[in-house]
C-alpha cells in the first residue's frame, strides 16, 4: 500500500443518532458515537483522573508575581544569556501557538469523550501558555525587542528548519487524513510535548538555579506542569492505538522521528546555548536529551535507543522540579501543586 493509498481516517459526526456511546464497543478512534459527551460511562480512566488534574491545575500568568524584577534582572544578564533567552522563546512560543490551532484537528477524529474532554483542556492550556509568553515579553524585554523575537524563524536557518518540519507533519495530516499520517502526528504531539521542550525549560531552569530569572521560571514552572500532563494524554493515546489498532501502530514509526526529533534539539540548542552559559554546555546538552528520549520511550514501552545515556546530567533540575525539596527556593513564593507521574505508565496520583 503506497503512502497516498493508505486508509482515510473518519472525521467524527457532529450528531449520529444511529451510534452508539456503549463503553463496550467503544474505541479511541474509528469508533461510531453519537455525538453527545456522555461522560458518566468511561472506558479509558486515565483520561478521568487526568481531567481531575488538568482542572486542578488552572493558572493564569498575570498572577505570577515579580516579573518586573526579572526586567531590571534582565538587563544584568550577560549577552549570551540574554540570546538564550529570547531565542528559547521564541521556539517556545511556536510550539504552543501550534499546539492551540492544531489539537482540534487531531481530537476531531477521537471517538471518545473522555479523551476529547482532555484534549479541550489541554488546547486551552496550551492558549494559556501562549499568553505567558506574551506577559513575559511585555514585562522583560525591550518593545523594539518583541516582533524580532516572535519571528526569529526568518532569520534563523535552523528554527526555520524545526519550525517546518513540525508544522509539515500536522499539514500533512490536515491535508491527507490518511491512518499513517494520523499516526505521525500523533507521535509529533507526544514529542513535541516530551522533548521539544524540555531544553528551554532546562535553561529557564539555570538560570533560577544561579538565582537569576525567578519570576520567569516560577513561569516557566507552571507550564511545565501543564505539559507533563499533555505527555501522559498522548502516551496513553499512543498505548491505545497499539492496543486497539495493531495494523496502524508502527514502533519504527516512532524510533525514526525520536532519532530525528534528538537530533534536531540537539542542534538547536547547541546553536543557542553555545558553550558560555554556566551550567549548560554542548556536552550536558546532548546527554540530557538522550536520557530524556529513553526516558520517553520508556512511558511507551519501548527499548531505550542511547543505552549509554542512564543519567540526567542536570542533577539540580531534578531538585528544582521536585516539589517536595526543602532545598528549593523556587517554589517557595507561589505555590505550584505539581502532579507527579507515580511510573512511567502514565498512572497519577492526587
Amino acid at each position: 500500500m503506497t503512502y497516498q493509498d493508505a486508509s482515510k481516517m473518519q472525521q467524527n459526526v457532529l450528531f449520529n443518532p444511529q451510534g452508539t456511546d456503549e463503553v463496550g464497543t467503544r474505541t479511541i478512534i474509528k469508533g461510531s458515537t453519537t455525538g453527545l459527551f456522555n461522560l458518566n460511562a468511561v472506558k479509558y480512566p486515565w483520561a478521568k483522573s487526568l481531567y481531575q488534574v488538568m482542572v486542578g491545575n488552572f493558572w493564569v500568568p498575570e498572577k505570577v508575581s515579580g516579573l518586573k524584577d526579572d526586567a531590571r534582572m534582565f538587563k544584568d544578564l550577560s549577552s549570551e544569556e540574554q540570546r538564550a533567552y529570547k531565542w528559547i522563546l521564541s521556539f517556545l512560543i511556536f510550539l504552543d501557538s501550534i499546539q492551540t490551532v492544531n489539537l482540534p484537528h487531531f481530537s476531531d477524529f477521537i471517538t471518545s469523550p473522555e479523551v476529547n474532554l482532555v484534549l479541550s483542556i489541554q488546547a486551552f492550556q496550551e492558549s494559556i501558555h501562549s499568553q505567558s509568553y506574551a506577559t513575559i515579553l511585555e514585562s522583560v524585554v525591550d518593545s523594539h525587542e518583541r516582533d524580532e523575537i516572535y519571528y526569529f524563524f526568518r532569520n534563523d536557518k535552523i528554527l526555520l528548519e524545526r519550525n517546518t518540519y513540525i508544522g509539515k507533519i500536522y499539514q500533512d495530516f490536515i491535508d491527507n487524513p490518511s491512518d499513517e499520517n494520523f499516526f505521525r502526528g500523533i507521535v509529533a504531539n507526544f514529542l513535541l510535548e516530551s522533548l521539544y521542550f524540555y531544553n528551554g525549560f532546562a535553561f529557564f531552569d539555570t538560570l533560577v538555579d544561579h538565582m537569576k530569572m525567578p519570576a520567569t521560571g516560577r513561569m516557566i514552572a507552571y507550564i511545565r506542569r501543564d505539559e507533563l500532563t499533555h505527555i501522559t494524554i498522548f502516551a496513553n493515546i499512543i498505548k491505545e492505538i497499539k492496543r486497539e489498532f495493531p495494523a496502524i501502530y508502527n514502533e519504527q514509526i516512532i524510533l525514526d522521528m525520536m532519532d530525528i526529533a534528538v537530533k534536531q534539539e540537539i542542534e538547536w540548542s547547541t546553536h543557542i546555548l553555545g558553550n558560555r552559559i554556566p551550567g549548560i554546555n554542548g556536552k550536558t546538552t546532548e546527554e540530557y536529551t538522550k536520557w530524556l528520549a529513553d526516558q520517553r520511550l520508556g512511558m511507551l514501552g519501548i527499548t531505550p535507543l542511547y543505552k549509554l545515556a542512564i543519567t540526567n546530567p542536570y542533577k539540580h533540575l531534578e531538585r528544582l522540579q521536585d516539589p517536595n525539596s526543602d532545598k528549593s527556593n523556587f517554589f517557595e513564593s507561589t505555590v505550584v501543586n505539581y502532579t507527579q507521574s507515580t511510573s512511567m505508565n502514565g498512572s497519577w496520583e492526587f
